[in-house]
């Protein structure tokens, strides 16, 4: 299922104070980038950030959990709503998603 432009649009508003990032379509989905490295994703129209040992508490205390994909999963979580609406809280979820999107597993 395509993402839907007034959600995109949503999202890249909502990402405003972040800084710079880059965003393509692909896999049905959209790519969120900054300096070359994906640290976020729209996928089924639920945007979701790159999690590893460095963020993953700040998802799971919040009942979420990895993007399922066919039988597997991706490093990839659902901001919680709350998180999503208010900028500022996104930026600093973003951030450090970006920030561990530079580092190896």
């Amino acid at each position: 299922m395509p993402v839907s432009e007034d959600y995109l649009n949503f999202v890249i508003d909502q990402l405003s104070e972040v800084g710079e990032f880059t965003q393509k379509r692909m896999f049905g989905g959209v790519g969120f980038f900054h300096e070359a490295r994906m640290f976020g994703a729209i996928m089924d129209d639920i945007f979701r950030l790159k999690v590893n040992d460095g963020n993953r508490e700040d998802f799971t205390s919040r009942g979420m959990g990895p993007h399922k994909h066919g039988r597997g999963t991706m490093p990839y979580y659902e901001v919680p709503v709350d998180v999503l609406e208010n900028k500022t809280e996104l930026a600093k979820w973003s951030k450090k998603a970006i920030i561990l999107s530079k580092k190896k597993k």
